[in-house]
């Protein structure tokens, strides 16, 4: 499956839209990532372990993205966007959104 957040592939031509394909994820930071965090936020710094739950959320809906480009019979997904944003009662979660045009190239 080739994934890309352009709308279209060089040397790919598109020959067919499959329609729109999304996928959420929605991932929990725990309490050590919590304090941490807001430690690194205090001091300055990047937060390595929020940084990894980003990467594995973003990971898991573009694995789903995949799969359901896979189930319209698409070969490959362009126009890719991703959103991120904090969920929950104190912003504790994390959701990743993406989205783009299953196609067949």
């Amino acid at each position: 499956m080739i994934l890309s957040t352009t709308p279209t592939l060089e040397g790919h031509p598109i020959q067919q839209y499959m329609g729109i394909v999304t996928a959420q994820t929605i991932i929990g930071a725990n309490a050590i990532r919590d304090f941490m965090a807001g430690l690194r936020d205090f001091f300055g710094g990047r937060s390595g372990s929020y940084e990894e739950v980003l990467r594995k959320a973003k990971a898991t809906a573009l694995e789903e993205l995949s799969g359901q480009a896979a189930e319209r019979g698409a070969n490959a997904v362009v126009g890719i966007k991703l959103d991120y944003e904090t969920v929950g009662a104190n912003g504790s979660m994390l959701m990743v959104v993406a989205s783009g045009t299953a196609v067949i190239v």
